[in-house]
């Protein structure tokens, strides 16, 4: 029995060392507190990455990223998008207010743009940074790419590549990466196709990469959705496109 506790009491340990290493940051929009989240190497005048989590806030993934890229010489902070008090407890509920930012998309970019500065007060090098998001946080790192944001480049994973089709295209001056799954139901191919003149039209440099047999979470590891090897991928292209733009 006494064996068995500790085995227990270790595996939280190693469960728990993740959360320990990334830190709380709280800052203000107005009057809503925001809560994001910054790895243990801040203040180190290091390239910075602006993690967009998925619709549910701040989960898993985005904090296994943060951590991976603090290894990698980057320091990560992930966004609180929603605030405070406004974590959705259920897929309708995410869904409803991820929506509301993606109709609302200057409020969505207000919010990004307000992480942008609290990476840079966490000492990332304010002519290194880039922007990565998962699936609604994906959405995200196109919309700080349409916003001319002073960073060096986005990476969209099985993000949302639509946008309302009243807005124009513009010069789109960040590299874009976009990390697609060939099986993601949630994106039309009107939107996929829109996305292709978009970036075209804004003479951007970019680049799209498509996994197959990928439905659309498929980089994360608690979605019935996951593939490993194409996430292993996906991964490695992340990397090698925030090496070639920040290092």
């Amino acid at each position: 029995m006494n064996k068995l506790i500790v085995i227990v009491s270790l595996m939280a340990i190693v469960q728990m060392s993740p959360a320990q290493s990334l830190k709380t940051v709280s800052y203000m929009d107005g009057t809503q507190e925001l809560n994001g989240l910054v790895t243990a190497n801040a203040g180190q005048q290091l390239p910075g990455v602006l993690i967009l989590p998925a619709w549910k806030g701040v989960d898993n993934e985005a904090r296994t990223a943060a951590l991976e890229l603090e290894k990698e010489g980057y320091i990560a902070f992930i966004a609180d998008i929603y605030g405070k008090g406004n974590i959705p407890e259920d897929n309708a509920s995410a869904a409803k207010l991820s929506g509301s930012y993606k109709s609302d998309y200057k409020a969505y970019q207000h919010r990004i743009a307000l992480a942008l500065e609290q990476l840079e007060k966490q000492g990332a090098l304010p002519d290194k940074i880039a922007v990565i998001g998962y699936c609604f946080g994906g959405t995200g790192a196109l919309e700080a790419a349409r916003a001319e944001f002073d960073i060096q480049g986005v990476v969209s994973i099985h993000g949302g590549l639509g946008k309302d089709k009243s807005r124009p295209n513009a010069p789109i001056k960040t590299k874009v990466l976009v990390e697609h799954p060939a099986e993601d139901q949630s994106v039309s191919q009107e939107d996929y196709d829109s996305l292709v003149k978009e970036l075209r039209d804004g003479n951007a440099d970019w680049q799209i990469i498509i996994y197959a047999n990928s439905g659309h979470t498929f980089t994360n590891p608690e979605s019935h959705e996951y593939n490993e090897v194409m996430a292993k991928r996906a991964w490695k292209h992340t990397l090698m496109f925030l090496e070639e733009i920040l290092k």
